[in-house]
């Protein structure tokens, strides 16, 4: 017969087995926690939560578009750099246009900007910054415009 041991046995806490087996569910809390925090500061712009507004002013801009190809409106925009120019044909007779770009995904990156008159056809302005990737842009005259028109393009 062996001896009796006088060994006190571990406390629990200084094991590695109940820590290991802590570890697995804490890092999914940590993991979920962590992709919470990216979904929230990145979420989509896609999603719109009025959608019957949205869908009656898309067919006031409809209106407006239809105006903009009876009046032979149409444009073709260049970018070299900050400078943004915009070859407008059709009879359009004002010294000031709305340039409205937007980014086909994220919302905060959407600004207005004026372009002005340097010739008959031409319309210039100068870009808070050079534009890369793809861009929905929208030209009219403003508030209360009776035309406008849009298009995609690549810079």
């Amino acid at each position: 017969m062996k001896p009796a041991s006088n060994r006190q046995p571990t406390p629990w806490f200084k094991q590695f087995w109940p820590w290991f087996l802590i570890a697995l569910p804490g890092s999914v809390v940590v993991a979920g926690i962590y992709t919470l925090i990216i979904a929230n500061q990145h979420a989509d712009d896609l999603v719109v939560d009025d959608y019957y507004k949205e869908g009656l002013a898309i067919n006031r801009q409809l209106k407006r578009q239809n105006v903009a190809n009876r009046l032979g409106i149409s444009a073709r925009l260049t970018a070299e750099g900050r400078q943004l120019d915009a070859v407008l044909e059709g009879s359009i007779d004002a010294p000031q246009l709305r340039l409205k770009l937007s980014h086909p995904l994220e919302a905060d990156r959407d600004f207005a900007i004026p372009l002005m008159r340097i010739n008959p056809t031409t319309y210039r302005t100068l870009l808070p910054e050079p534009l890369y990737g793809r861009w929905h842009w929208t030209i009219d005259e403003g508030d209360g415009s009776e035309w406008r028109i849009d298009g995609e393009q690549r810079f």
